[in-house]
């Protein structure tokens, strides 16, 4: 297992992590839009070979936290959604408030392309579950989602601004729910997506079981006490 880095040594690592993800993300978002020729295609794909046995040098394992991510808060670098080094996240840019609120922006590229010129809905799902988790989190209420729905109102732009912003609702022992909405920031009045989510917060006991296998305290998912 890696062990975390000293705050100061994880600082300097994570400029190289978000450098490095950045770089990654123009790749992802040529490498979907190109219409270059195949034999240019094929010399990309030999660099991008080379590139990867590179940085396959010295990896983690499948289940081990990276050694940049505060898994006690819930920071992770490489989230799919809104991590600074992963090559796939849109990425969401997010704010939160101890009273249970969550905004976010992202304006999201041809790699979550669903429909053309349209944003997946799966993407869509997926930026409101997580403004949802993080409202909820942000009240220190831990959990992980136990229900998701979504209402899709309107079609969702690539490329346009959007806004997201979500509100944790009534909590019982274990359970949060929380509700979200999505809109484009030059339209804020017309709901594109909206989202409930019921967030269940795991027992200590129960935490440490699902999570064992990565040897570090993961506090963002678990409840303090039975509730």
């Amino acid at each position: 297992m890696a062990d975390p880095l000293p705050p100061g040594e994880r600082a300097g690592r994570r400029v190289a992590v978000g450098e490095l993800g950045e770089a990654l993300r123009a790749l992802v978002d040529a490498a979907v839009r190109t219409e270059v020729a195949e034999d240019e295609l094929a010399d990309v794909a030999a660099a991008a070979r080379e590139l990867t046995a590179r940085l396959r040098a010295h990896g983690r394992e499948l289940h081990e936290v990276a050694r940049v991510d505060d898994p006690d808060t819930g920071e992770r670098w490489y989230s799919p959604v809104y991590g600074p080094g992963s090559p796939v996240a849109p990425p969401l840019v997010t704010t939160d408030s101890p009273d249970g609120t969550a905004t976010g922006r992202v304006a999201v590229g041809k790699a979550h392309e669903g429909p053309p010129g349209l944003v997946h809905g799966g993407v869509v799902a997926t930026l409101l579950d997580h403004v949802l988790a993080r409202a909820v989190r942000a009240a220190g209420r831990g959990g992980l989602t136990a229900t998701l729905t979504v209402r899709y109102r309107r079609p969702v732009r690539l490329g346009v601004p959007l806004l997201l912003s979500a509100e944790m609702g009534e909590s019982s022992g274990r359970r949060t729910t929380a509700t979200a909405r999505l809109v484009a920031e030059d339209d804020p009045d017309t709901v594109l997506a909206e989202a409930e989510g019921l967030f269940v917060a795991l027992r200590p006991e129960r935490a440490a079981s699902v999570f064992a296998h990565t040897d570090r305290r993961v506090g963002a998912w678990t409840s303090s006490s039975d509730g």
